[in-house]
């Protein structure tokens, strides 16, 4: 038991002392004097005293029996007494201070998920947003030629390289028309097509280089006939690469038939993607 709970017994005990000491402590005045006088008489014996008392506690008849005097619950005529009432205590006044906060205790097992609510109504249309900011610039790479030749070409003594006389497409101007080559100022994947037409009675022999290197051929063989011949590809090209076609050398006759009223050798190219892009 706490403090404040010692306090709240000590003061109860207090006020019932208080209260009832004088009620329980009273004796009447004719009491106290016969028991004063009791003291000075002699010792009776036992049959004698018991007569004296019942002579003394019951009253004769027709008489009132004395305020004073004490009364057993047997006898005839016993006067009622008025009831003490009992002291009430006023709880209030003994109320300790508030005590400190508890632990918080341990939370509980979540609940069953209750069902799906309806739908509610539309809610009103917002104000419009400010204007967002500016983006960036669309960055499309764009890369495309497509040249021809008007004069026939015979082979010599050592590799030639194609020049073109007619431009038909030179986005950009990455194509060179002086030097026949076509300049990567833009990585990525190529498309490029060659097309020709062959000598009769002599064979056709090119190349579509990359750099130095040797990547396709364009072959027909000697023939009565000329036909036309072509050859295409797809490469994968790194900036400042350069793509041209080449005439094998003399050792083997060989040539490409046109003339300046149609354009019968063709070569083209474009940018299929992006080296940038996913």
């Amino acid at each position: 038991m706490g403090s404040h709970g010692q306090g709240l017994v000590l003061g109860c005990c207090l006020l019932l002392a208080f209260t009832c000491g004088p009620v329980l402590g009273h004796v009447p005045g004719d009491q106290q004097e016969q028991e004063e006088g009791q003291e000075l008489l002699p010792p009776l014996d036992h049959d004698k005293r018991n007569e004296e008392k019942h002579e003394k506690y019951s009253p004769s008849p027709g008489e009132e029996p004395p305020a004073s005097r004490c009364f057993r619950c047997c006898d005839p005529g016993t006067p009622v007494y008025q009831a003490i009432p009992a002291p009430q205590i006023n709880i209030t006044i003994l109320k300790g201070e508030k005590g400190d906060r508890g632990d918080r205790g341990l939370q509980g097992k979540y609940g069953k998920t209750g069902s799906v609510g309806a739908r509610g109504h539309v809610g009103p249309k917002g104000q419009k947003g400010s204007v967002g900011a500016p983006g960036d610039r669309c960055k499309n790479h764009y890369a495309a030629f497509s040249v021809g030749r008007k004069k026939p070409l015979h082979s010599s003594d050592y590799y030639q390289t194609v020049v073109f006389d007619t431009e038909f497409v030179n986005l950009y101007g990455h194509f060179n028309m002086f030097t026949g080559r076509f300049y990567c100022y833009v990585p990525g994947i190529y498309f490029f097509s060659l097309n020709v037409h062959t000598w009769n009675q002599k064979e056709t022999y090119l190349h579509i280089m990359r750099n130095a290197e040797e990547v396709v051929i364009l072959y027909a063989q000697v023939s009565d006939r000329s036909i036309m011949q072509s050859q295409s590809l797809m490469l994968q090209l790194r900036e400042q690469d350069e793509v041209w076609v080449r005439l094998f050398k003399g050792e083997r006759e060989n040539a490409i038939f046109s003339d300046e009223f149609d354009t019968y050798v063709t070569f083209s190219g474009y940018l299929v993607k992006h080296a940038s892009e996913p």
